[in-house]
């Protein structure tokens, strides 16, 4: 099949004291996420979604939690990765499209900065990437600003 489609979803906690990282751009918050690393789940979700597209396995696979050279490590690298190993599986990346839910903070004004940061990262144009953010109308723990998740497809071709 010359084009293959995936699905990538992550989700954070959200914990006083940490930065808060979403597609590559730091937010000022109260608040950051929950992770190994700066705990991006915008990133993550793209990352899974081009991984398992290529019908590869997820990211915890290639960078995972219990290995010390991963930790607090900025997502865009781990991102940049797979496009790499994107490659050398002879897959390239066309275009991906994704959902940030947070009920804070408000992300919509950002979402051209996160997608040129996005950009760079995947080689792809900025027209190539859709970005779009939501809320969870106050229901269960993301209404209740206790996580952010993230939800991802992304489409990739043979080379």
């Amino acid at each position: 099949m010359p084009l293959r489609i995936g699905h990538g979803y992550d989700i954070h906690r959200t914990a006083p004291g940490r930065p808060l990282v979403l597609g590559g751009v730091r937010f000022e918050s109260d608040f950051g996420l929950l992770g190994h690393s700066d705990a991006d789940c915008l990133t993550h979700a793209i990352c899974d979604a081009f991984l398992g597209a290529a019908g590869l396995p997820d990211i915890g696979n290639f960078f995972p939690d219990t290995d010390p050279q991963w930790s607090g490590v900025d997502s865009q690298i781990l991102l940049r990765r797979v496009i790499g190993v994107l490659r050398e599986n002879s897959w390239i990346p066309v275009n991906f499209d994704a959902t940030l839910i947070a009920e804070k903070p408000r992300i919509s004004a950002r979402i051209g900065e996160m997608k040129a940061v996005l950009a760079a990262s995947t080689g792809l144009p900025s027209s190539a990437i859709g970005l779009k953010a939501t809320t969870n109308e106050g229901a269960g723990d993301l209404g209740k600003g206790l996580a952010i998740a993230a939800h991802a497809v992304a489409l990739i071709e043979k080379a």
